[in-house]
């Protein structure tokens, strides 16, 4: 069976979808899996070995897109985030099986509409997305190997690091100032080296970062040669300190342990958006709105800092 599996949005979210095209491949291993996805995360998709084949969705022709969709001769489809375009695309397809989240105008272009209520939180976002596999083989199993993506570490040479990607990106709604980065880095220091990771686009914080520790022994990378290679590089990291963004759900996938920072709400809290690696290996702290309770959070953070090293 070719089984499309569709999530066009950013990485994190990407991230979240592959346990869901994991245990369809090991539920069957004739199933055919097909991930859709947005540009950014080819290469990632590509590296999946339970991913067979990859249909990027750039976003532009329309009828480009459809013609990309019939060639795969796709027998059923999982559409784990729906938009208008994405829905009419496999419509146009004729897809003879398309399953979504029941959510506006877009379900009326699937055959099988299932309520999820994800606003609720009752879950995790990848849970959600693992739920509607069921649809499809409703004896399914659920469980997925962690970490779900394991590389063979080539070098030593950052074992010993723990890493701060101090950057906001994707859709993050929390994180601590510059100037308290600066603090908590300073704090493991104390007892760790210390790296700095930036994302291609970040190269004035990067030169932001290395003026206020300018007289620090700190390590700074900027990630310029792909997604695939950032992973294997983090993978080596006994610890990985970051906002709720894209790198985050990257560590949890490979392994590597997390020290993450998410807003106090709900839509934006880790209960949905947990990582896909070993929940005993994340470490999660909701920041909140009030100054005098966000100084007592930074406190306990900065002491978890210490502990953990």
């Amino acid at each position: 069976m070719n089984i499309l599996v569709v999530r066009t949005d950013k990485l994190g979210d990407f991230i979240t979808a592959l346990p869901t095209m994991y245990v369809l491949k090991q539920h069957n291993p004739k199933n055919r899996v097909i991930a859709c996805v947005a540009p950014l995360n080819k290469e990632l998709a590509l590296a999946c070995d339970f991913i067979d084949e990859v249909i990027v969705d750039d976003g532009k022709d329309i009828f480009s897109f459809v013609k990309k969709l019939k060639k795969a001769n796709i027998d059923v489809s999982i559409t784990l985030y729906s938009n208008t375009r994405v829905a009419i695309a496999q419509f146009l397809a004729q897809i003879p099986k398309r399953i979504a989240p029941a959510t506006k105008i877009a379900q009326f272009f699937y055959t099988n509409k299932v309520k999820q209520r994800r606003s609720e939180v009752n879950m995790a976002e990848f849970e959600y997305n693992l739920e509607l596999s069921k649809t499809l083989f409703p004896d399914i199993n659920l469980e997925y190997k962690k970490p779900l993506l394991n590389f063979q570490n080539d070098s030593e040479l950052y074992n010993n690091y723990i890493c701060f990607h101090v950057g906001f990106g994707g859709s993050s709604d929390a994180n601590w100032t510059l100037s308290e980065y600066e603090i908590l880095i300073k704090e493991a220091l104390k007892k760790s080296k210390v790296i700095l990771t930036f994302g291609p686009d970040e190269k004035d914080l990067l030169e932001d970062m290395q003026n206020r520790l300018k007289n620090e022994d700190v390590v700074f990378y900027l990630s310029t040669d792909g997604i695939v290679e950032f992973a294997k590089l983090i993978s080596n990291f006994k610890l990985f300190i970051s906002t709720s963004t894209g790198t985050y759900h990257l560590a949890s996938l490979v392994g590597t342990r997390t020290m993450t920072f998410f807003a106090d709400s709900l839509f934006a809290s880790s209960k949905r958006w947990r990582g896909v690696g070993d929940e005993k290996l994340q470490h999660n702290f909701m920041i909140p709105h009030t100054k005098e309770d966000r100084k007592k959070m930074f406190e306990s953070v900065k002491a978890n800092i210490t502990n953990a090293l």
